[in-house]
C-alpha cells in the first residue's frame, strides 16, 4: 500500500509529513483548519476526504513508506479529530433524524429502508452497464470491497453479549468462515481480475472518487469511536438488509456481459448469505444491543440512515457522470471523448 497522490493542500503537506517526518509541522494543521473552514461540502471534498482516509488506514494496513508508529502520534490524532469533526456534522446535516418509537428495532430499520428513494445502481448495471461502466464502478467499490468486514468488525470488542455473538457470527461468513479463498475481499479481488482490473490492496485509490473514500470514512469513522458503536451496528444492518436483491442484478448484469459463475461468485455469493443475515443483523444483533442500552436506538437507526446516504452519494456520482458523457473515475476524461 503505497501514500496515494495527493488532491489538495492538506493531503500533500500529510503526505509529505508521513513519508518524511516524525512530527506534523505547524503548516499542515494551518492547511487542516483552512481546509475545514472553507469546504462547502465536507462530503464531496477531495482534500478532506481522501486525507481523513489516509489517516484511518494507518489503523488498517498502513503504508509501505510511514513508520508504524505514525498509527497512535498524538499530534496526528489531533489532526485526524478535526476533520472527524467535520464529516460527522456533515452527515448529521445530510440525513434527516428518524423519530424512535416503541416498535422492535428491526421494524424501525425496515422503515428507514423502506424510506429510502435513492436511485438504483444495480438496475442500471444490470440492464446497461457496459464493461467500462463496470470497471468504474468496481474501481469505487474496491476502496471498501478489498477490505470487507474490517470497518465494521472495529466494533465487536464495544459490545457484549448476544448482540456480540450475532455480529461475530455475520462477520465469519465476511471472512469466508476460515477459508482463506472464501474471504468476500478475495472473491471481489478475482471479479477485479476478470474485468482487468488491478486488484492489490488500495492500488486504485488516484483513480477513486471521492465518494468512494466518503463511504469507508463513514464506516471507519463508527468502527473506530465506541461512542459511535450503535451507528456502527445499524450501519452493518442497513448493508445486510439491502444488499441480497441488488447483488442479484449485479449478477444478471455481469451475465449479460457474458462472464460465468467464476466471475459472479461475488455477487452470487451475497444473494445467499445477506439474505441470512438480515434477519439476525436486526433481530439478533441490532435488536439485542437496544435491549440492553435503549438510549442506543437512534444511533442505530443514524447509521442506518447513513448507510443508506452514502450508496445514494455514489449512485448520484457514478449515474450523473455516465449520463453526461464522461468518467466517473478521479481526473479521468470524457468517456465521449
Amino acid at each position: 500500500m503505497q501514500l496515494p497522490k495527493p488532491r489538495g493542500p492538506l493531503s500533500t503537506a500529510l503526505c509529505a509529513d508521513l513519508a518524511g517526518g516524525r512530527t506534523l509541522r505547524e503548516a499542515t494543521f494551518a492547511a487542516a483548519h483552512a481546509l475545514v473552514a472553507a469546504a462547502t461540502d465536507p462530503l464531496t471534498d477531495d482534500d478532506l476526504q481522501l486525507s481523513l482516509a489516509i489517516c484511518y488506514e494507518l489503523h488498517y494496513r498502513g503504508f509501505d513508506e510511514v513508520d508504524d508508529d505514525w498509527e497512535w502520534d498524538p499530534e496526528l490524532l489531533r489532526l485526524r479529530a478535526l476533520l472527524e469533526q467535520r464529516h460527522t456534522a456533515a452527515l448529521c446535516a445530510l440525513v434527516t433524524p428518524v423519530e424512535v418509537t416503541d416498535a422492535p428495532v428491526d421494524q424501525q430499520l425496515a422503515a428507514v429502508i423502506a424510506a429510502d428513494d435513492g436511485p438504483s445502481l444495480s438496475r442500471y448495471l444490470a440492464k446497461h452497464g457496459t464493461v467500462e461502466r463496470w470497471r468504474e464502478y468496481l474501481t469505487l467499490r474496491s476502496v471498501y470491497h478489498l477490505k470487507e468486514g474490517d470497518p465494521h468488525t472495529w466494533a465487536i470488542p464495544r459490545i457484549g453479549g448476544r448482540a456480540k455473538a450475532a455480529m461475530v457470527e455475520i462477520q465469519a461468513d465476511e471472512y469466508g468462515g476460515g477459508s482463506p479463498g472464501r474471504m468476500h475481499s478475495q472473491l471481489f479481488a478475482g471479479l477485479m481480475r476478470d474485468l482487468d482490473l488491478d486488484d492489490g490492496y488500495g492500488a486504485l485509490w488516484d483513480l477513486a472518487p471521492t465518494v468512494a473514500f466518503t463511504s469507508v470514512n463513514t464506516m471507519s469513522l463508527f468502527g473506530l469511536h465506541r461512542r459511535w458503536r450503535g451507528a456502527c451496528l445499524g450501519h452493518l444492518a442497513a448493508v445486510e438488509m439491502t444488499s441480497s436483491e441488488p447483488s442479484r442484478r449485479y449478477s444478471l448484469g455481469l451475465r449479460r456481459l457474458g462472464f460465468g459463475e467464476g466471475t459472479t461468485v461475488f455477487y452470487d455469493e451475497h444473494v445467499e448469505a445477506d439474505a441470512v443475515h438480515e434477519q439476525i443483523a436486526s433481530v439478533d444483533m441490532c435488536g439485542s444491543l437496544v435491549a440492553e442500552d435503549p438510549t442506543l436506538t437512534a444511533d442505530v437507526l443514524f447509521g442506518a440512515q447513513c448507510s443508506l446516504a452514502m450508496d445514494g452519494l455514489a449512485a448520484d456520482h457514478l449515474l450523473g457522470a455516465w449520463k453526461a458523457g464522461r468518467s466517473a473515475l478521479h481526473g479521468e476524461r470524457s468517456l465521449a471523448a
